[in-house]
């Protein structure tokens, strides 16, 4: 892993982060996967810029690493949500890679999910290492979008999946098939197929 090129590292790097948040705050949820996935996000955060920087920290590595296995416990047993349901659709459309699919959508998706539990997001927030002291929970919130959003911006993830290939003339199919996905079913808010079409859209616009 320690000659792993930087986008390379970033891509799989936010795949594992996706895979701790999702099964946080997924239906499907218990006390276990809760553990596991809020001591994968707090190493991604503690190591993933790094490990894109300078591919050769073997701490930096082994962190992720260890994240990867905690997160892939804790989905494996909670499951995951509307992320990775849409992420499937964008890399089988336009052969885009996974983990970049998901990172994309991640502050999309997940501020469209805050509403259905924002307790679990003000959690989220602290283990991305945000101070929430004094902030309401709805506010402590929005603070992990802002954290997810940072921390792409940081690895180098573009912001839109326009950089992807992405065509507005496909979302209809894409959030038919999105909703159709193993993963959509213990996603922690429903949507409609309108509302999967407009998450994309937001996607596809976002700067």
């Amino acid at each position: 892993m320690l000659g792993v090129p930087p986008a390379l590292t970033a891509a799989t790097g936010m795949d594992t982060f996706v895979q701790a948040i999702e099964p946080y705050v997924s239906t499907n949820r218990n006390d276990i996967t809760d553990g596991q996935c809020l001591q994968a996000i707090k190493l991604v955060e503690e190591s993933l810029r790094e490990a894109v920087s300078n591919g050769e920290n073997l701490e930096a590595r082994t962190k992720m690493v260890e994240a990867e296995m905690l997160g892939g416990m804790a989905f494996n047993n909670a499951d995951l949500g509307y992320v990775h349901a849409m992420a499937h659709q964008l890399g089988g459309q336009y052969d885009a890679p996974h983990g970049v699919c998901c990172a994309i959508l991640l502050p999309i998706v997940e501020r469209f999910n805050l509403v259905a539990c924002p307790d679990r997001f003000a959690d989220l927030a602290v283990a991305m290492g945000e101070n929430i002291d004094g902030l309401s929970i709805r506010a402590a919130a929005d603070k992990a979008i802002d954290a997810m959003q940072q921390l792409n911006d940081d690895v180098g993830i573009p912001r839109s999946i326009k950089d992807l290939g992405a065509d507005p003339k496909d979302f209809e199919l894409m959030a038919e098939n999105a909703l159709k996905d193993g993963n959509a079913f213990s996603n922690p808010r429903k949507a409609t197929k309108q509302q999967i079409v407009e998450l994309f859209q937001q996607a596809y616009d976002a700067k």
